[in-house]
């Protein structure tokens, strides 16, 4: 049976910042630059405020380093199964399956014959 997952995660960026001091989205900018990323500030405002589709790894691990966490501090994920899908069954009778070193089956040729009194003509 094949399973179907769902995956989501919430990000706790600002939360994390509160907890180290910044409550400001311009506060992480500085610390972003010494770590060689230029950001404005409405991208950080976005990077803070809201949760991100993408994120360049250099930038989580930046604020991981600057925020003294790790990603699991800073992203929660939960994953739950949605749901089942049932693989097809076939009747094994009317359809046999070959074993992996058993002979192999192959049709027969049809033999077409006349039919009865074709020869009379």
């Amino acid at each position: 049976m094949a399973q179907f997952w769902q995956v989501t995660y919430t990000w706790r960026l600002r939360e994390v910042m509160a907890a180290n001091g910044m409550y400001a989205t311009s506060d992480i900018i500085g610390h972003l630059a010494e770590h060689g990323i230029t950001m404005s500030t409405s991208q950080a405002h976005r990077l803070v405020t809201g949760t991100p589709d993408r994120l360049n790894l250099t930038v989580l691990a930046a604020l991981c380093h600057i925020l003294g966490v790790t990603t699991d501090e800073l992203i929660d994920t939960n994953t739950h199964l949605v749901g089942v899908k049932p693989r097809a069954i076939g009747d094994t009778e009317r359809h046999p399956r070959r074993a992996r070193n058993g002979p192999v089956i192959r049709p027969v040729r049809a033999v077409i014959t006349p039919p009865p009194g074709a020869d009379d003509q």
